[in-house]
């Protein structure tokens, strides 16, 4: 490590991941569980920040409701956590880290919902990216993409910065199929992964040109949080005044766009996955004939499916190219190749619970 100030870990933890109903629900969101690993994600994102001689305690920046679970998975160990009283996107959330750190601290802003199967390979990305850092660069991380994946924003590379390091050339939204084909072909294109590392005082800079209104009312909502030991509560009323936005559409690509523009990325090759979808989950691991079960589960004769019970037995037979999922008084039934469209299940519950 290169920089004389450790990093700080910032843990994003808001998200409500209904994208992997019936088990992950809004009281313990899919971060909660233990999906990919015996450790749930969030405890895998904790303990990848573990070494003390390189991070700063981490700060968990989370939904309030949240609190008591989030302390129970952390074990004990220190934390701040900065416990936002309603959602704002990524972009205030970040903001309310940043000026809770010291300004020269190094910030590794990472989603706790992510799976990283090769930390080593991460480490050495946080490493290349960290005298860019310390020269007050923002940087993001781009996943090498291993398919056309149309889900994912991308970033097409620049010029090259210093080894394993370029420049932003831009910014591209979820393409189709085709523009992804064609992205992905030319070789210059990486996914956006979300992960990002910049000096506290870098991004506060650029949020002051790009985005006043929100700095403002982050500002107000640190300044009047209340505190409860390692808990800091944002004033509810302060932070509501500020825009909802993502980072990559308030800073990132803004700043990327500017003559000069200071984003850099490093591209890295690490395992990673953001566990979007049960289809997503059954593509980190299956057996011989392509099953991925777990729990009480008895499959004869069955392929190709993601079968997964926390509670109740499933049997099948002669079944393939499945997802079933039970978790409590539900079950999801659905191909595999569509699990995208449990949002729509939820919203068609919701609906159904409102009318």
């Amino acid at each position: 490590m290169t920089a004389q100030v450790r990093i700080t870990p910032v843990i994003l933890s808001g998200g409500s991941g209904t994208r992997l109903w019936p088990m992950s629900r809004p009281d313990r969101p899919k971060q909660f569980l233990p999906l990919a690993s015996d450790a749930t994600m969030f405890e895998a994102t904790v303990a990848r920040c573990a070494d003390r001689s390189r991070f700063a305690a981490p700060m968990v920046v989370a939904n309030a409701r949240h609190a008591d679970l989030i302390e129970a998975q952390l074990g004990g160990a220190e934390a701040t956590l900065v416990l936002e009283p309603l959602a704002r996107n990524t972009a205030p959330a970040i903001a309310l880290a940043a000026l809770l750190a010291d300004p020269a601290s190094p910030l590794l802003v990472m989603p706790s919902d992510h799976v990283i199967a090769d930390e080593a390979a991460f480490m050495a990305a946080v490493d290349a990216a960290l005298p860019l850092v310390a020269d007050g660069w923002l940087t993001t991380f781009g996943i090498a993409p291993d398919g056309p994946e149309t889900g994912y924003g991308y970033i097409q590379t620049g010029e090259v910065l210093s080894a394993g390091v370029h420049k932003v050339a831009r910014f591209v939204e979820k393409p189709d199929r085709a523009r992804a084909e064609a992205m992905i072909a030319g070789g210059d294109h990486v996914w956006n992964g979300g992960i990002f590392l910049f000096r506290a005082d870098a991004f506060l800079g650029a949020l002051a040109v790009y985005e006043p209104d929100m700095l403002a009312a982050a500002q107000r909502a640190v300044a009047t949080a209340k505190r409860e030991g390692s808990r800091i509560l944002p004033d509810e009323a302060a932070f509501a005044a500020s825009p909802s936005e993502s980072i990559d559409y308030a800073v990132m690509e803004k700043a990327a766009k500017e003559n000069g523009g200071r984003v850099a990325v490093v591209p890295v090759a690490m395992g990673w996955s953001d566990v979007g979808s049960w289809d997503a989950l059954h593509t980190l691991g299956s057996d011989a004939d392509g099953n991925a079960h777990h729990g009480e589960v008895i499959a004869l004769d069955t392929s190709n499916c993601l079968i997964r019970s926390d509670g109740i037995r499933i049997a099948a037979v002669g079944v393939h190219d499945l997802i079933v999922v039970a978790s409590g008084n539900d079950v999801l039934i659905l191909p595999r190749g569509q699990s995208q469209d449990v949002k729509r299940i939820v919203e068609a519950m919701k609906a159904k619970q409102d009318a």
